[in-house]
């Protein structure tokens, strides 16, 4: 059967270019009178067809007006701006970098110094301006590798610009994904001023620096007694030990969260049955089980994985526990733990395993055998639902009942 044509009125690429240049560059024009966005954005095209320089003022000299702008951004407006802000990114990284990487990344640079100030005047709480600039961190951290690998200078303006804004540049190392890479994240520390070093508002981004550059004994000389002894953190540090061979250690680093003591108080009263003792967490009872099998008790690291998932019927420990069983003996094991799943007091916890491993069969085996309590309003009772419905219909039917 032959393709039907395109529809001559259909908006796309296509259909467009048939008005030609001419009668398209009239309707850009027309319509950037009332859109400041649509102007701007015609402007940087333009720039870009005269080259990096061109481009490159044009570029800064909107990141200069945001700058200097004192006006409270509402709501209503926030929108406009954050396409207005995408729209300069994009021009940076897509037309600016390939032509001259040192002025792109002068100018990224500069794009980022504006986060500060536009947080203190844009109405944003949802978030969307974090979001904004969180999205573009792997672009600053992308092309700060080109000329701030060769160029000191570059180096050394990225430098000062975490020093000016160490907080927002932890967020930004954080939101890096693979884009800081471990040599460059030791170039930057290594290029930081000892002020900036020593001071106390940069900590959070030289120790994710550290934790880039895989520098442990920076990253964990950064923590304080506190963070020590908080089990979330202890975890994290037994695992980062555990990966060195700092078995040891790694156990000093959970025993810390043990501890009752002032600095970590808010982890001893109040949250634990067992008076004295600091509640523990999830993240150091897995952490601890690997400490145990790295010292040589596998078959005790084991028990505990077991012991955890039956308790909790968290995923976590029960994967780790299949992990290390031999062929054909983690089959067995998970029938077991899908059984004692579907045996258990708690309905919600049981059904909310069995959905998330997933294992939708033996869920909807356990709606319809324990109807009752598949009634009830459980909270994602609707999600569960639906999905069961297309191969398992009347249990999402019961389920929805």
């Amino acid at each position: 059967m032959a393709r039907r044509p395109t529809a001559p009125t259909r908006l796309n690429a296509a259909n467009l270019t048939r008005l030609g240049a001419p009668r398209l560059a009239e309707l850009l024009a027309e319509a950037s009178v009332g859109d400041a966005n649509l102007k701007r954005r015609l402007r940087l095209e333009l720039a870009a067809e005269a080259g990096p320089d061109r481009l490159a003022a044009e570029i800064d000299k909107r990141i200069a007006a945001l700058a200097a702008a004192r006006v409270r951004v509402s709501w209503r407006k926030r929108g406009e701006l954050i396409r207005d802000l995408e729209a300069h990114r994009r021009m940076i990284v897509d037309r600016l970098a390939p032509a001259d990487a040192r002025a792109a990344f002068a100018s990224l640079l500069a794009w980022f110094d504006l986060f500060r100030g536009l947080t203190a005047r844009v109405q944003d709480p949802r978030g969307e301006l974090v979001f904004a600039f969180e999205d573009a961190a792997p672009d600053l951290w992308t092309l700060a590798g080109a000329p701030a690998g060769e160029d000191p200078a570059a180096l050394d303006a990225l430098a000062e610009a975490v020093g000016r804004h160490p907080q927002d540049y932890a967020r930004w190392i954080g939101a890096a994904d693979d884009a800081l890479t471990p040599e460059f994240a030791r170039r930057l520390l290594a290029a930081l001023p000892s002020a900036v070093r020593s001071a106390r508002p940069a900590r959070g981004a030289i120790r994710r620096l550290a934790d880039r550059a895989g520098d442990l004994d920076l990253w964990l000389s950064l923590a304080t007694p506190e963070e020590k002894g908080a089990p979330d953190f202890a975890a994290g540090a037994a695992r980062r030990l555990l990966a060195a061979g700092r078995i040891g250690e790694a156990r000093a680093a959970l025993e810390t969260a043990l501890r009752p003591s002032p600095s970590n108080r808010r982890w001893t009263f109040g949250r634990n049955p067992t008076a004295g003792r600091p509640a523990l967490t999830p993240a150091w009872e897995l952490a601890s089980i690997d400490v145990q099998e790295a010292e040589g008790n596998r078959q005790e690291a084991q028990d505990l994985r077991w012991a955890m998932f039956e308790r909790d019927l968290s995923p976590q420990p029960l994967r780790d526990y299949l992990a290390r069983l031999p062929d054909f003996d983690d089959v067995e094991a998970l029938d077991r733990a899908f059984a004692q799943a579907a045996a258990s007091d708690d309905f919600g916890a049981a059904l909310g395993f069995l959905m998330d491993w997933p294992a939708h069969r033996e869920a909807a085996a356990m709606v319809l055998e324990r109807r009752r309590e598949a009634q009830r309003p459980w909270p994602r009772k609707a999600e569960w639902a639906a999905r069961l419905l297309q191969r398992y219909p009347e249990a999402a039917e019961a389920l929805g009942g």
